[in-house]
């Protein structure tokens, strides 16, 4: 019995000291990784060509969009999200990828369904995007290309 005690308050006292579970967190893969997963689970992707620090538009996804966790939450039950890394040297699967989309190495935020073509709005425009995007803009564009792929 003494053991059993001494067992319970163990774990309590861990229960007490560990960190709460995190929010929903996107978490990134590869480009060839993150590919394959889509297509094996069906899924379209967010492909994110960013710098990070010092950049506004990745800091203003960073810290308004992808860290809001309703966003994190949607895009990792609905998509593969993918990074590539500007600030290192490309693969020539996300440099040919960069090139089909016109991106000369700068910032750009591409949606592909799993077979890896650019998905397109109702009207037909290609959703790749360079600029900020707001937060309750972003989820309703997040709902939209769910929708479209279930189609």
């Amino acid at each position: 019995m003494k053991k059993i005690y001494m067992a319970l308050l163990m774990l309590a006292g861990f229960a007490i000291v560990s960190p709460a579970p995190a929010a929903a967190e996107i978490q990134w893969l590869p480009l060839k990784e993150g590919m394959e997963k889509a297509k094996d689970e069906k899924k379209p992707m967010i492909v994110d060509f960013f710098y990070g620090k010092g950049c506004p538009r990745c800091e203003a996804l960073q810290k308004g969009v992808y860290d809001n966790p309703a966003i994190a939450k949607k895009i990792m039950d609905d998509f593969v999200p993918i990074k590539v890394d500007l600030t290192k040297k490309l693969s020539p699967e996300e440099e040919k990828l960069g090139n089909q989309y016109d991106f000369k190495n700068d910032c750009l935020l591409l949606f592909l369904d799993p077979q890896g073509t650019i998905i397109k709005d109702p009207s037909g425009k290609k959703l790749c995007f360079v600029e900020n995007v707001e937060p309750d803009w972003f989820i309703k564009y997040l709902d939209m290309i769910r929708q479209q792929q279930k189609k």
